[in-house]
């Protein structure tokens, strides 16, 4: 541990200030579906309210009863510097809902084509769709809201609020890592003080039945193919549902002021389990939980009640190619123990406890055995007790035994986002009140006689193992990804006479800690490479190229991509169509990169946005470089991916077969007549018997982007998916760049992707009149919403002194990245809470807003977001001596908006600018909007591009904005990187 600022070049040294739990809550997981949330409480609309998601509402409650606990309102929270970090898995019910009704269209066409076809008159058969339409319809629900409602980024901003919390929102994934990747960011800006408080809140519903068969098979097929070899899935191919409701919700889920789904005669019949697939899974273990946490030291100062203390939260991944599985490398978990050990400067001997949660996909036996063998050691680079019959042997040699004897426990992976949280909840109280956890739990001796004792319930956990040690916990975890997981736990013994003891441990104070904190936030990062593809361009510099022309490519997207028979009515606000056809499209690759020995099964079974990711990273590594030390890969997308929605959907429609030939209209037919009009249905929409391939979990995570480059790479980078809406690329930029300056990460890939153009969100947007009923054009007088566009950036980072030391190319330097949430309006863009992200930009540099010569806007081309982006800027980039008016522009007028990838798109374009010295232009600019008021700056908006002159005695300079829905706002500061230079200027 050290508080002085690290020296240039090396990397920082980690902070080793313990981050106190004040706070915490859980529900019970057996009454999710009960639990009755007050909305009017937290000031949401009705109509807002019926598109929320289910788990929405119970982390709004979980918060609730969170800050509660640690005496809010009564005792107040530093609001202005408060985080919301969300962890969810797999997609939500509403996510399910809006996806199936948008498809039930179309597989209503089918019918009605199927029952012609099986010798229905054309009359019966339009009325059975109209049936079958409006039956659904009435079951599944559908609000102009749905697009806000469903969004896993909305439940931190809506928490955010209500509570009015004024820091940072957003949501991440990495399967069942997702907890503890929260809680190792959480610690990161605490110590960083880029945060005074975050809350953390985890949860796991099991919201379809497939996400558990999909597990099941995965663990059977043993990362090969199994029973599902060389199945392709397309939108619910190879899927037959034996187990769920007919709809997208859940049994039970309902808003508080609405009556339950109906059951009755009009409600579709579920139907019964399929002979020609697998019997149903265990299903996902549910629960929702939360916790507070503030930096030790100022929990002591404010007087607050500490659960326990976080020592440490170290990750580390295994790069295994090929379909996901858990890592089984003794030696991996061994060195990631290790190492959190000895960076919470505990020996582990003095560990009484050990909490270990297992993948969903494994038993945990192996795992518990190698634990205990760790934490049996005092020497980092002891044997374990059982060699790893998959991974690097242990070296050989008898193992070390603890004095007495480590109590074991075991956490549930099945809880996957939740996991993580629910053990460090458990283990936490556990630490305050003295008494091991209760469980049921049972181990034998390790077959080496390692003791390895299960607690009794509530037995008492004695004080530490010598006198003056406090008692201490381990939490550990694996995922089905590849990522081991190491937190460690301290009790906190609180005020006693007599001052301190040996053992306890007070943070760093006062001007010492901060000047730590304050140098760990101004180190630079540089971007060491970059890659795109983007409309019209399939690489980095045909994205330049398509901006040095000044024409759009933004246009009418394939009939593959937007039925128009189904979903376009032009000029109409409606729940089932889009009003525009407009957008910027991108092709998916039909094949993985050439260097990437990924099978063709296994390529089909992936997200979209996972196959034009690994395009876009087969840009950014080649050459292909190496890459020394630990990392992290942080990639912004929606925490809903369309591979789960889809095979959700083909489930739900898969299992209305019943329904269907029992459609009043088809009374007529007869027996023989149904049999085939069920025959032609499959074959119509493609729905054969078949198994599930193993492979087709990996398309579902939102993490399996990240976890996919991390893996196929051989990156030993820890993988995560972060959704801050239209933010969502900066977010993970900012994870990276915090990961880079507090020392856990040496390098980091980050970006953003999207394919935004696809019917369901079109039909969404257009929904709440978000779209432009022409073409995106930011900043016009005509402006009237945005367009949607597909693409993906990702950049490569490393601390600036690592990238010169190791003679890398520097594309630009990421100086400051700034973070804030309105705390107002989910939708309405706000002055003041943009100023905030502005404003702590600047607090880590060292020159002035007039020092900035070009402005990369979010400019999503609305009449409203136009005009608030230009009034904060001018707040924060007027006076001052500027030589040159500030330039402002913004990529979403050649490529549409990019939704998760938006901020990328906005990142590269102004890289790629500094790197040619050229001011981008912007296009569909026809009238510049008189109520922008740039004179005020002064600014003005470029529709040519122009030379970028380096002013006299500093660098080029420029900033980079992404907001998001719910009132998240994120402001980049980027930098030239000058050759000739001996370093930042």
């Amino acid at each position: 541990m050290t508080s002085d600022p690290p020296p240039p070049g090396a990397a920082p040294a980690r902070p080793g200030e313990p981050v106190a739990i004040v706070g915490v809550a859980a529900l019970d997981p057996g009454t999710l579906d009960d639990v009755v949330v007050d909305v009017a409480r937290f000031g949401i609309p009705p109509l807002q309210a019926r598109s929320m998601n289910r788990m929405q509402l119970l982390m709004l409650e979980t918060a609730r009863r969170c800050l509660a606990d640690a005496g809010h309102p009564a005792r107040p929270l530093p609001a202005e510097r408060t985080d919301v970090v969300a962890g969810l898995c797999f997609a939500l019910d509403r996510q399910h809902a809006n996806a199936l009704r948008v498809e039930l269209p179309g597989y209503a066409r089918e019918v009605e084509r199927a029952a012609v076809a099986a010798g229905a008159d054309p009359d019966s058969a339009a009325r059975a769709g109209d049936e079958l339409r409006g039956l659904l319809t009435r079951r599944l629900g559908g609000s102009p809201h749905d697009r806000v409602g469903e969004m896993a980024s909305t439940i931190p901003a809506r928490i955010a609020a209500a509570f009015t919390l004024h820091g940072r929102t957003l949501a991440v994934e990495s399967a069942e890592a997702t907890s503890f990747v929260a809680l190792a960011h959480a610690l990161e800006q605490l110590r960083a003080e880029g945060s005074d408080a975050v809350l953390v809140l985890t949860g796991q519903r099991d919201e379809s039945p497939y996400a558990a068969w999909a597990l099941d098979e995965k663990g059977r097929g043993g990362g090969g193919w199994g029973s599902g070899e060389g199945v392709t899935p397309g939108a619910g191919a190879a899927l037959r549902a034996g187990r769920h409701s007919g709809t997208g919700q859940p049994s039970g889920t309902r808003q508080p002021s609405e009556p339950r789904q109906p059951s009755g005669p009009e409600a579709p019949p579920a139907p019964g389990p399929s002979p020609d697939v697998p019997p149903s899974a265990r299903p996902l273990t549910q629960g929702v939980g939360a916790v507070l946490l503030k930096r030790l030291s100022d929990a002591v100062r404010d007087q607050d009640r500490v659960y326990a203390t976080i020592l440490d939260c170290t990750l580390r991944h295994d790069p295994r190619p090929g379909c996901f599985r858990p890592s089984r490398s003794a030696e991996l978990r061994q060195h990631t123990a290790a190492a959190s050990l000895r960076a919470a400067g505990v020996e582990p001997d003095t560990v009484q406890y050990v909490e270990y949660v297992d993948s969903a996909v494994t038993s945990g036996v192996e795992g518990t055995a190698v634990l205990a063998g760790l934490v049996a050691t005092g020497a980092p680079n002891a044997p374990v007790a059982t060699p790893d019959p998959t991974g690097p042997e242990a070296a050989p040699g008898p193992p070390h035994h603890p004095p007495d004897a480590v109590r074991l426990g075991t956490g549930d992976g099945r809880a996957f986002a939740h996991a993580g949280l629910a053990s460090l909840l458990k283990v936490a109280l556990a630490l305050h009140r003295g008494r091991y956890p209760d469980q049921a739990a049972a181990h034998d001796a390790g077959s080496d006689g390692t003791a390895t004792r299960p607690p009794q319930p509530g037995a008492p956990w004695p004080t530490g193992v010598r006198a003056g040690v406090p008692r201490r916990a381990v939490v550990q975890g694996a995922s089905l990804t590849g990522t081991f997981s190491h937190l460690v736990l301290e009790e906190h013994p609180g005020p006693r006479a007599g001052g301190l003891r040996a053992g306890d441990r007070p943070g760093p104070r006062g001007r010492t800690r901060r000047a730590w904190a304050a140098a760990a936030r101004a180190v630079p990062v540089a971007v060491v490479g970059l890659g795109g593809r983007f409309a019209g361009a399939v690489d980095a510099a045909g994205f330049w190229r398509v901006v040095s022309s000044g024409r759009t490519r933004i246009g009418p997207v394939p009939d593959a991509v937007l039925d128009r028979d189904l979903y376009h009515s032009p000029g109409a606000l409606s729940l089932t169509h889009s009003y525009t056809d407009q957008g910027g499209h991108v092709p998916v690759p039909d094949e993985p990169p050439e260097d990437l020995a990924v099978l063709p099964p296994r390529y089909a079974a992936l997200d979209g946005a996972q196959q034009l990711a690994l395009a876009v990273a087969a840009e950014l590594f080649a050459p292909r470089r190496a890459l020394s030390g630990r990392g992290v890969v942080a990639v912004g997308g929606t925490l809903g991916p369309t591979r789960e929605r889809r095979a959700h959907a083909g489930l739900v429609l898969d299992g209305l077969e019943e329904t269907v030939v029992g459609l009043p209209a088809l009374a007529g037919l007869s027996a023989l007549g149904r049999k085939r009009l069920l025959e032609r249905l499959r074959e119509r929409t493609g729905r054969v018997g078949g198994g599930l391939p193993p492979a087709l979990l990996d398309g579902c995570l939102a993490s399996g982007v990240a976890a996919l480059l991390a893996n196929e790479y051989g990156l030993d980078a820890v993988p995560l998916a972060v959704e801050a809406a239209c933010a969502s690329s900066l977010a993970a930029l900012d994870i990276a760049v915090a990961a880079l300056r507090s020392g856990t990460a040496d390098y980091a890939l980050a970006g953003g992707v999207e394919l935004a153009c696809n019917v369901r969100d079109m039909v969404l947007c257009s929904a709440l009149g978000l779209l432009s009923h022409s073409r995106n054009a930011p900043f016009d007088a005509g402006a009237d919403g945005f367009t949607p566009g597909d693409g993906c950036g990702l950049f490569l980072l490393k601390r600036y002194d690592d990238a010169r030391r190791d003679g890398d190319t520097v594309h630009g330097v990421i100086r400051a990245v700034g973070a804030s949430n309105d705390a107002k309006s989910l939708i309405a863009p706000d002055v003041a809470g943009q100023v905030r992200a502005m404003q702590r930009a600047f607090a880590q540099v060292d020159f002035e807003p007039c020092t900035v010569d070009y402005l990369e806007a979010h400019g999503t081309g609305t009449k409203v977001g136009d005009r608030v982006e230009i009034a904060a800027a001018a707040r924060l980039y007027a006076g001052g001596p500027r030589a040159e008016p500030l330039r402002i522009g913004s990529a979403k007028s050649f490529f549409g908006h990019t939704f998760a990838a938006a901020g990328s798109a906005g990142l590269l374009r102004t890289l790629l600018a500094l790197r040619a010295g050229t001011l981008p232009p912007n296009t569909l600019l026809r009238t510049l909007n008189p109520a922008l008021g740039l004179a005020a700056i002064p600014a003005e908006i470029l529709t040519e591009d122009k030379p970028w002159t380096r002013p006299p005695g500093r660098p080029r300079r420029a900033a980079v904005s992404s907001f998001g829905t719910g009132g998240i706002n994120y402001h980049v500061l980027v930098e030239e990187h000058r050759e000739e230079g001996s370093g930042l200027r």
